[in-house]
């Protein structure tokens, strides 16, 4: 059984095996925690998103989907990236956010990761409202059959934390 954990902090700070990345579909780094996790893991992470998309997503990573690469710098061995949606009051979108998470944890599973960091995937620019992106996260993560040991949820502040660990 997956133990999950709540921490308000920097997911670029996180001992874990993988660190989970809210990427841009670009896979070249962006805002948020995508700019967070390439500035603090540096140009390895970079270097291999290019190989990527030189590869296997010359159209970018699309949205719900997951891969992984090195971590560079991070405290972690690596990232996973995965592609969030952006919040629509007009089209539900939910089991694109749901995908997110089940991926994540599917690559996880097949790098041998027992330990994983999520951020609050699509709450940032991306504007998925908190308390639902939470709701969707956890419920998720609950019922995913994984290997993972332990999901640590890394909350920025203080409302993320809240959120996330009323579920």
């Amino acid at each position: 059984m997956t133990i999950i954990t709540f921490v308000q902090g920097d997911i670029t700070d996180q001992h874990v095996d993988a660190v989970v990345n809210a990427a841009n579909s670009s896979l070249l780094g962006g805002g948020g925690v995508d700019g967070a996790i390439h500035r603090a893991g540096g140009p390895a992470i970079l270097d291999a998103c290019r190989a990527l998309r030189a590869s296997h997503y010359g159209k970018g990573l699309p949205t719900g989907k997951a891969v992984a690469t090195t971590a560079g710098r991070l405290p972690a061995r690596w990232v996973v990236h995965t592609v969030g949606p952006v919040f629509s009051r007009q089209e539900d979108r939910s089991d694109l956010l749901a995908s997110c998470y089940r991926e994540s944890l599917r690559v996880a599973d097949e790098l041998g990761a027992r330990t994983v960091a999520f951020p609050a995937i699509s709450t940032g620019v991306y504007r998925w409202p908190m308390e639902d992106a939470a709701r969707i996260a956890v419920e998720t993560v609950r019922a995913a059959e994984t290997a993972v040991e332990e999901v640590r949820f890394v909350l920025f502040d203080e409302r993320a934390y809240e959120a996330f660990a009323s579920q």
